[in-house]
């Protein structure tokens, strides 16, 4: 039977995504539950499986990680926006305007169709840009594949520098514990989704873009600064949304998808090569006009992977406030921007760049 088929199917994805989620975080590979259901999933799609993850569920998972967005706004990063505004401002605007550039580089050399090229060489946070991608036209397959490229590049960058500049000895295993360690309620699970489902609602009101994750971060990031709610999110409900935006982007790839991709990979490398030299010539001016060391300028101009960057910078000697502040204040600032910079890279080739996927 035909269901039967398809429930099998899906009990085969779960179990292959699970063994590669758990082979990557073992790997310690940023987002490895993210990553492994997304290639298992690509496994799947390109060998015809035939499955598709529903609509609403990709929505969900969207108000997710907009919660997890929003419960990286803290005080202490307010504290330091204000005391270092300006500087902050300037050290994101110049990590937006290269990843602007190198969409539009790669736009002109007509590796990859202009939206795509603008979501995937956005400095932001890789769910969220992979979550957004697809309201704007992008083909978020190949916006995943840029984003995730790029998030490994930073890691192992950002990880060199970190121990050639800094002692991390342990630094894993401290992160690890804190975050076993973590707590969390019912009541404030229920609070939580209430504000996720309140932002959802304001946000389609007021027709903001990508108003399930816009929408929650939004909302939930006022009233988590003010110290208002405790964003709660369990293990469980972060896995799960992950899992679920690996799904929805993974089963689109088909045979025409990764020979599109496998034909990009050589622009998109040197693409993130250069989006990383370029911040880390930008860190090393910063050393010169603010009283910080080089690794934590590194850090905060590291294009992208808040979450990889933040767990390097507290197993290191780096200023924590500092790099959090700038990391999520460009998400926030890309997230902003986002489709405006997208319009005006798609724009710059408008008859010769190659359409967008099916």
């Amino acid at each position: 039977m035909p269901e039967t088929r398809t429930l099998l199917r899906w009990t085969a994805l779960l179990a292959v995504s699970a063994a590669l989620a758990y082979g990557l975080s073992r790997a310690h590979f940023p987002a490895a539950l993210l990553l492994g259901p997304m290639l298992a999933a690509i496994i799947f799609g390109v060998r015809g499986a035939g499955l598709s993850l529903p609509r609403p569920l990709f929505l969900a998972a969207q108000a997710v990680i907009g919660c997890l967005v929003a419960r990286s706004a803290t005080t202490e990063i307010a504290a330091t926006l204000r005391e270092d505004g300006l500087i902050i401002l300037a050290v994101v605007g110049v990590t937006v305007v290269a990843g602007a550039l190198t969409g539009l580089a790669l736009t002109r050399l007509r590796v990859l169709p202009g939206t795509t090229a603008a979501w995937g060489s956005s400095p932001g946070g890789a769910a969220a840009m992979v979550a957004m991608a697809e309201d704007y036209g992008a083909d978020p397959r190949l916006v995943a594949f840029m984003q995730y490229v790029r998030v490994a590049a930073v890691v192992l960058s950002a990880s060199l520098a970190a121990r050639l500049l800094a002692d991390v000895t342990g630094a894993t295993g401290a992160t690890g514990a804190a975050s076993s360690g973590e707590t969390w309620s019912w009541a404030g699970v229920a609070a939580t989704c209430a504000v996720a489902a309140a932002g959802f609602g304001l946000a389609s009101l007021l027709r903001l873009p990508s108003a399930p994750l816009i929408g929650p971060m939004l909302l939930g990031a006022i009233l988590h600064a003010s110290g208002l709610l405790d964003i709660a999110l369990p293990g469980p409900v972060l896995d799960a949304a992950y899992a679920a935006i690996g799904w929805y982007v993974g089963l689109r790839f088909n045979r025409r998808t990764l020979d599109e991709t496998l034909h990009a990979l050589p622009g998109v490398l040197a693409a993130t090569g250069a989006i990383i030299l370029l911040c880390g010539i930008w860190a090393w001016a910063l050393t010169y006009w603010l009283p910080i060391d080089f690794l934590t300028a590194f850090l905060a101009t590291s294009p992208g992977g808040l979450d990889s960057v933040a767990i390097i910078a507290v197993g290191s000697k780096a200023d924590v406030s500092f790099v959090l502040a700038v990391q999520t204040l460009r998400l926030f600032v890309v997230l902003a921007t986002g489709p405006i910079l997208a319009r005006w890279i798609a724009r710059a080739v408008p008859a010769e760049a190659p359409g967008e996927m099916p």
